[in-house]
């Protein structure tokens, strides 16, 4: 029997198989891709790229913002009740200080609940696209078991359960109306260039990871995410993008549980550690 949304909130063990069976470390291959859709809707591109909340920008600590968004990530689909309104207060702690001013040229409020909602849906988006490449596509029960516990990417904020499209059907209506309203200007585009090339790290780590890292971010974007951010992606980008996808796949599939949800296991782990002790999470 599918597990509801309300019914699997605050008990551990109630967390859906089918959604512990989607977690693996390869989603961080995708994690450039997914920020970069998130921020593509310009009130939350401009919130981010202009947040005076510095300790929480990817262009300043970008190893602190990537602790925070993953440790989100599992404590929103993983966590209690408890866990869930703790993460809840940390971020809307540092959310109440991200709202345009009267001279910004784009409004933004990142308590907004239809942008958190579009954040929300990028975050599934992200979790479908890396189950298509390690597994094939989500379908039938599961995919719809996943889908409904995936509510909780939004809820753990201000997002209301009426808000989450009702089914998946739904979702892609939803999906494919705001990827309509897709948009970039040169403050947002240059910081999400600075997201696919990995340049917030800085030399001698970015001459490494750079050539790798905007193969996975444009491979894994929608193409209209990659004509607004004027990334090119050919034949070849693509051959060479499944050939790496593929090994990561095999490698993914004889990997046992523990080692293969690094390291989203041990953000789980230190989160809950530093709720228990009262420190701060974000």
């Amino acid at each position: 029997m599918a597990t509801s949304v309300s019914s699997a909130v605050g008990r551990p063990d109630s967390i859906p198989s089918e959604v512990r069976e989607a977690m693996s470390g390869v989603a961080l291959a995708a994690a450039g891709a997914n920020v970069i859709m998130q921020l593509a809707l310009l009130p939350v591109g401009h919130g981010v790229a202009k947040s005076t909340v510095e300790s929480g920008r990817v262009d300043k600590h970008p190893i602190k913002r990537a602790r925070t968004t993953l440790s989100y990530l599992m404590i929103a689909l993983l966590g209690t009740a408890d866990e869930q309104a703790a993460m809840r207060s940390e971020v809307d702690r540092q959310h109440r200080q991200v709202r345009s001013g009267d001279d910004d040229p784009v409004a933004y409020n990142a308590f907004d609940r239809d942008l958190q909602l579009w954040v929300a849906a990028c975050l599934y988006r992200g979790i479908e696209d890396v189950h298509r490449v390690l597994n094939g596509e989500l379908e039938g029960e599961k995919a719809a078991i996943v889908y409904r516990h995936a509510a909780r990417l939004g809820t753990t904020l201000q997002v209301r359960e009426d808000q989450w499209p009702k089914d998946r059907e739904a979702f892609q209506v939803y999906w494919d109306e705001m990827v309509a309203k897709v948009e970039m200007d040169d403050l947002t585009r240059t910081y999400l260039l600075g997201v696919a090339d990995a340049s917030f790290f800085g030399p001698p780590f970015t001459w490494v990871v750079s050539p790798i890292n905007r193969l996975l971010t444009a491979g894994f974007l929608p193409q209209e995410f990659r004509d607004e951010l004027g990334l090119s992606w050919s034949r070849r980008d693509q051959r060479v993008f499944d050939r790496v996808m593929s090994i990561a796949a095999a490698v993914n599939r004889v990997t046992p549980r523990p080692i293969r949800e690094f390291p989203l296991n041990i953000y789980l782990w230190d989160t809950r550690r530093r709720i228990r002790a009262g420190r701060s999470i974000v």
